[in-house]
């Protein structure tokens, strides 16, 4: 074998092996799911929360017809914890005041909302609580997450 062969073979060689050991991504499944709302006197209606997931850290985003501006909101200026079951049990929340200006009358995008996972968490959202201009709506899950929890 020539030397030129040789450096090919093993560079290719090096190559696979290096392919092999590089980490897989994680995946969140499924990546959307809609969930009913019930926010009192704020209002009621559905929502669809977008995960993603990077190692432990997961971001979800809500958009939700269950509450709309009454008047304009800022960019980052929604404050957002939205609440999870684990397996069934047990609470995990994840939260941000990450939002896009919302013009009077707009439902209520809040997001990404950060939070912490392990690998076979098993999360399905039980509540949303908003906070604009210092006022709380708390949104309780009228209807089961569809499709089934967020797997991690």
């Amino acid at each position: 074998m020539s030397h030129g062969i040789r450096r090919l073979a093993f560079c290719s060689a090096l190559a696979a092996g290096t392919l092999a050991l590089a980490p897989t991504a994680d995946a969140v499944t499924p990546t959307t799911a809609t969930i009913s709302f019930d926010c009192g006197s704020y209002g009621s209606g559905s929502a669809t929360l977008t995960a993603s997931q990077s190692g432990t850290n997961a971001t979800i985003d809500v958009s939700t017809s269950a509450i709309t501006a009454p008047i304009s909101v800022g960019a980052n200026s929604v404050k957002s914890t939205l609440t999870l079951t684990n397996n069934g049990s047990g609470a995990v929340t994840f939260t941000g005041n990450s939002n896009p200006a919302i013009p009077a009358g707009s439902p209520v995008s809040t997001g990404p909302l950060k939070g912490t996972v392990a690998s076979g968490d098993s999360l399905v959202a039980t509540s949303l609580k908003v906070v604009v201009f210092g006022i709380t709506a708390t949104c309780n899950a009228t209807s089961t997450q569809s499709p089934g929890p967020f797997v991690f």
